[in-house]
């Protein structure tokens, strides 16, 4: 069974990310070896339904997680669509195979004053690198960023007299993102102090290392982990926490939830309406310690 057609198309034509590439690609390989081994499979030809529900067992046997288990079934899905489309099978046995139901549970968030606390410049020292480190969880936080789309951020992307960042999101997708006065101001002290400490901008992206290279994911996981630790005690203190909490507050303070869909970059509501759960929680807490009848 080949795979390379369907890794280019991934990549090239539906540009998703390299993460996701990678982990699809993976996927595939585990469930055509299971196939080779469990089955004597060597064709696409020959795979139906029940073969994917015995991988699922198999992966259930060896404790992969839901969400782990879904993307393995999305990868196998999305390769036989593609072989389907492109007239490698006659019919595609898995297109009513369902993903596994997976556990509802709420993101976690900073609270307002947490948020606050951890972007007071006293947090930060007064050296570059103090600088850079409030200005990158103030773009994570301010402006909703995956890290990802932080770590890709270059100084084109950035318009301070229009107060917009332009982000490239997954799928390749574009969004324009407003930004505050006080963040734009900082961006430009920022760049400035770059210039001043190193002369010529060293990479077009807006953020880099000490040796003057992009920046790498978890480089950017600790650095987040060590300013969020001051402030909060979440069991989660990554960088998509303060994505969260950028939604979760804009939802809180009455934005509307197609605004925050557009500046989360989500493709659609469903993913967004996570965020009035948590508002429906929060006012669930107000009711339960504020109204006389609530606890009968």
């Amino acid at each position: 069974m080949r795979i390379s057609s369907f890794i280019n198309y991934l990549t090239y034509e539906k540009r998703c990310s390299v993460h996701t590439v990678a982990a699809y690609s993976t996927d595939l390989r585990q469930f055509i070896d299971f196939l080779k081994k469990h089955y004597g499979l060597e064709e696409i030809k020959g795979v139906e339904g029940i073969h994917l529900r015995s991988w699922l067992a198999h992966l259930v046997e060896q404790k992969a997680k839901p969400k782990t288990a879904n993307r393995k079934i999305s990868a196998v899905k999305a390769f036989f669509s593609f072989e389907y489309r492109n007239g490698g099978i006659d019919s595609d046995p898995l297109q009513y195979i369902s993903s596994l139901k997976l556990p509802s549970r709420l993101p976690q968030y900073l609270s307002e004053k947490e948020a606050k606390e951890m972007l007071a410049p006293q947090q930060f020292s007064d050296s570059f690198e103090g600088m850079r480190d409030r200005l990158m969880i103030s773009l994570l936080y301010g402006c909703g960023l995956r890290r990802a789309e932080l770590i890709d951020l270059e100084w084109n992307n950035i318009d301070v007299g229009r107060r917009i960042v332009k982000v490239m999101g997954k799928g390749r997708k574009e969004r324009i993102i407003p930004i505050s006065q006080d963040l734009a101001k900082d961006i430009l002290a920022y760049k400035d102090s770059a210039k001043n400490k190193i002369g010529e901008l060293p990479i077009p992206n807006l953020f880099f290392t000490k040796s003057y290279t992009k920046l790498y994911p978890k480089f950017v996981y600790n650095l987040v982990h060590k300013y969020m630790s001051m402030v909060s005690t979440i069991s989660k203190r990554s960088p998509h926490v303060l994505r969260h909490s950028f939604a979760t507050h804009l939802t809180n303070n009455g934005a509307d939830l197609n605004a925050v869909k557009t500046l989360l970059g989500h493709s659609s509501l469903a993913a967004t309406q996570i965020y009035t759960h948590n508002n429906i929680e929060k006012l669930k807490d107000i009711y339960s310690k504020s109204h006389p009848k609530s606890g009968e």
